[in-house]
């Protein structure tokens, strides 16, 4: 009996079908996939995961927990994309794919309830205060590790996450020095998470472009820039908050945007292609999208504000978003490199994932402690006194794993290193 002919195209709406054929299944990716790395499993490479979509597609596959399974544990870091000679759109490609599996597959009770509290908190920063208020108290009377003593192991690698509260909230400086008639302006977005939790990143990358003589533009308002959305597959949600931000972004006027958080940088920066079809918002989210930049290439653009001598040695993370999202690796080399008396040494597999992936941490606590853990392997093999990097998430992750094993390495953001180093 002859076997039936391959379906002739999509039968289910998965992703961006014709998409999938940019892949030549060359392989070169699955080196630069984390998971890939770990597990050795076809399936958990995007070679694998390309295979599985069009699979699902064509309706060759259903959609059981083997196949959500491999698309979760997805990082969606796209590494992939940095290393495919074929310029496959990977991070499209999963985010249709979570959208779909979201929408289509009925996920365990306890697996459930943490999305919904992931989804319910984190996008909103009055919501994520005021479920932290007490651990704010609890750091400020130092029980913090009498109360990690007292909880379960899961909840306790929940709290090893979180940075300490009972430091200063970082709140906006009026102190900016005032800018030239003509300097280029900059609005600093401040994010969802990192404003509750590392807003004294924020007011840094204000202070540092401030004293590099950029004119500061604040919003009165920030919402969140969708990326935890459309990484988890809550694509519609993911629009309102994009759609908010255009107008916000739009109206202030700003010549730059910049995040202090390379992932929201790189959803921001894909605001152009999110709302292509939208009537009214369009082309001013292509005008957004185009005013992304990093902090590092805007300080050297002109001159450096004046640094005092920091004598450290420096190795530098590079944040998945900022590397492969943005394509930006050597700018904040460069800027480390020009602080008097640094001395910068490589960090091994710098590029590749700490596991943070925004709450993929929260959600596949396994394979990102695996990869927390492979991270700082390579952080203190380099004796460093300091890895710098550009995203609060990675910072935390990697914090976290630091203090586990007692390494005397300090984490810092890019934008409060420079902070330190800037001349009073």
């Amino acid at each position: 009996m002859a076997s039936a002919a391959p379906p002739a195209g999509p039968v289910r709406d998965v992703v961006d079908y014709e998409l999938l054929f940019d892949c030549v299944h060359c392989g070169l990716c699955l080196e630069a996939c984390p998971t890939y790395a770990l597990t050795r499993a076809e399936m958990d490479s995007p070679r694998g995961r390309i295979y599985l979509m069009k699979a699902l597609a064509e309706g060759r596959l259903p959609l059981d927990s083997d196949a959500a399974r491999h698309l979760d544990l997805c990082l969606g870091c796209r590494g992939c994309e940095t290393a495919c000679p074929s310029g496959v759109h990977y991070g499209r490609l999963i985010e249709g794919a979570r959208a779909y599996v979201e929408e289509n597959y009925q996920r365990s009770f306890m697996d459930r309830a943490r999305r919904a509290a992931v989804n319910a908190i984190f996008p909103y920063p009055a919501r994520l205060r005021a479920l932290l208020a007490p651990l704010r108290i609890v750091d400020v009377l130092g029980l913090r590790p009498m109360l990690a003593a007292l909880l379960p192991q899961s909840m306790r690698e929940w709290l090893d996450l979180l940075p300490a509260l009972n430091r200063a909230s970082g709140e906006q400086s009026t102190s900016l020095p005032a800018p030239a008639a003509d300097a280029p302006s900059v609005v600093v977005h401040h994010g969802c998470v990192a404003q509750v939790l590392a807003n004294s990143e924020n007011v840094a990358s204000e202070r540092v472009l401030a004293a590099a003589g950029y004119r500061i533009v604040r919003l009165s308002d920030t919402a969140c820039c969708g990326a935890l959305d459309l990484h988890s597959g809550n694509r519609e949600r993911a629009i309102d908050f994009v759609r908010k931000n255009v107008r916000r972004l739009a109206a202030s006027g700003a010549d730059a945007i910049v995040s202090s958080a390379s992932g929201c940088s790189a959803a921001i920066a894909e605001y152009g292609l999110l709302l292509r079809d939208d009537p009214e918002l369009a082309e001013a989210a292509k005008q957004v999208a185009g005013k992304v930049r990093d902090i590092s290439a805007l300080l050297l653009e002109r001159a450096l504000p004046r640094l005092r001598e920091m004598k450290c040695t420096v190795t530098f993370h590079d944040a998945c978003h900022l590397a492969h999202g943005l394509g930006v690796r050597e700018g904040p080399r460069k800027v480390l490199a020009a602080i008097p008396g640094v001395k910068m040494i490589e960090l091994a597999e710098s590029d590749l994932c700490c596991g943070s992936a925004g709450s993929y941490n929260l959600t596949e606590p396994e394979m990102a402690r695996m990869l927390a853990r492979r991270k700082a392997d390579n952080i203190v093999a380099t004796g460093a006194d300091y890895v710098v990097l550009s995203n609060p998430g990675c910072e935390f992750q990697i914090a976290a794993e630091l203090r586990r094993r007692g390494a005397k390495t300090k984490v810092v953001h890019l934008a409060e290193f420079l902070e330190m180093a800037l001349a009073e």
